[in-house]
């Protein structure tokens, strides 16, 4: 066993920073929704991007495919109407709000343009 090894538990030297992601209310209201689609079979895949800006939640047709859409959250917005996104596979943005509960409720997926 080599004796120059030693375990650090807490350096008080190096800041962990801290992972921003959906707090549990915000994936419940997102997987509730996903859940719901998958039901009437619009959507059948996801998958979750974290960035040091934004979390998405992308929802796939097929999991081969492009995302249909992506429910963002950003961390740190510009506008407070800039904090949740629903994006094409492109980026661009489709419908934003301050309040996710409020904007997946008063989307119409069907008839979202992309």
């Amino acid at each position: 066993m080599n004796k120059n090894l030693k375990l650090v538990v807490n350096n008080p030297h190096k800041q962990i920073e801290e992972r921003q992601f959906f707090e549990k209310n915000e994936l419940k209201i997102i997987l509730d929704l996903y859940a719901k689609m998958v039901s009437e079979g619009s959507w059948r895949d996801y998958g979750l991007n974290i960035s040091n800006r934004q979390v998405s939640f992308s929802v796939f047709k097929n999991a081969a495919e492009n995302a249909l859409y992506k429910i963002c959250k950003n961390f740190k917005p510009s506008n407070k109407n800039l904090k949740y996104l629903i994006t094409d596979s492109n980026g661009k943005v489709l419908k934003n709000s301050f309040d996710l509960e409020i904007l997946l409720k008063n989307t119409q997926w069907k008839n979202l343009k992309k």
